[in-house]
């Protein structure tokens, strides 16, 4: 929740009436601020330790970034909002079991990255960056947020044999309209902002917003797709997967469990091997929303 949320409320709502500009600016840098920097826990700081740290810049914004083994068969994992990468450090721990090399950023404004606020395109230009550095993806592993924005890069030059999402956002019009639902706001205010974004965030790529979406030219990924999703994910609602799981068709296998939610599916241990399995060997021989046994009915 938005700190000050009535204040808030107010005064974009009111401002929009008269100054649209100036709102959709304000509305814009509330939208792309994280609500709290999540901090390394004791069971992640090995790991974090053993990597090798770098940085990269981004649109002016400095980016922490990781990487593990030996640079062969790399592996792109990308944390969600308000995350960082040491949330997927179980598949991080399996992957190089596997003698793979998973490699990690934190988002600015996220773990250990300096600044206060991203967004997706600067997500696509970081993972951008790191398939320069580190060559094609044998996969890409995502959580959340950072399965829209690992699917917008992916479409967009970044080359991966296999795309993994856990708790994935799908749509991001879903973004937007929680973000207005969640302060109240009027619709003009969201029209400012997106006037906003396309002016000054995009300016030289028309339709962006269609592009935004996980179901926009799902051909042009070109790699199989295996999801997991909570049927009770209070964050992200697994209508977002089943979602996700029609807009790549044929490619797309979608995982139900049940009691994990959305933030202990990235370390459950039946998830993390299933998961690193597909990344590593196989590829979807079916599509088709299944369960197994200890994993709840399919939604």
């Amino acid at each position: 929740m938005y700190p000050m949320a009535p204040l808030i409320r107010t005064t974009l709502n009111a401002t929009a009436r008269v100054a649209p500009g100036p709102a959709g600016r304000w509305a814009f840098h509330l939208f792309v601020r994280p609500l709290g920097r999540a901090k390394v826990k004791p069971g992640e700081r090995a790991l974090l330790a053993a990597a090798r740290t770098d940085t990269l810049h981004v649109r002016g914004k400095e980016v922490v970034t990781y990487a593990w083994g030996d640079g062969r068969r790399p592996v792109l994992l990308v944390h969600g909002w308000s995350s960082r990468a040491s949330r997927l450090g179980a598949f991080a721990e399996e992957l190089l079991a596997r003698g793979y090399s998973p490699v990690a950023f934190d988002g600015p404004g996220h773990g250990d990255s300096p600044g206060r606020a991203t967004n997706i395109v600067e997500y696509r230009e970081i993972i951008r960056e790191l398939h320069a550095r580190h060559g094609d993806f044998e996969a890409v592993v995502a959580h959340s947020f950072g399965v829209l924005a690992a699917l917008f890069a992916l479409r967009d030059g970044v080359r991966t044999a296999r795309f993994v999402g856990l708790g994935g956002v799908g749509s991001f019009t879903m973004l937007l309209e929680g973000f207005r639902a969640g302060l109240g706001l009027d619709e003009r205010v969201v029209r400012a902002m997106r006037e906003y974004v396309e002016r000054h965030l995009v300016p030289d790529e028309p339709g962006v917003w269609d592009r935004f979406g996980a179901d926009h030219a799902p051909d042009e990924l070109g790699a199989p797709v295996l999801l997991f999703h909570d049927e009770g994910d209070d964050m992200v609602p697994p209508a977002q997967a089943r979602f996700l799981a029609r807009a790549h068709g044929e490619k797309a296998r979608l995982v139900v469990t049940r009691g994990l939610g959305h933030r202990r599916i990235l370390t459950d241990p039946d998830v993390v091997a299933e998961a690193v399995a597909f990344a590593t060997a196989g590829s979807v021989a079916e599509s088709a929303v299944r369960t197994r046994e200890g994993v709840g009915p399919a939604v």
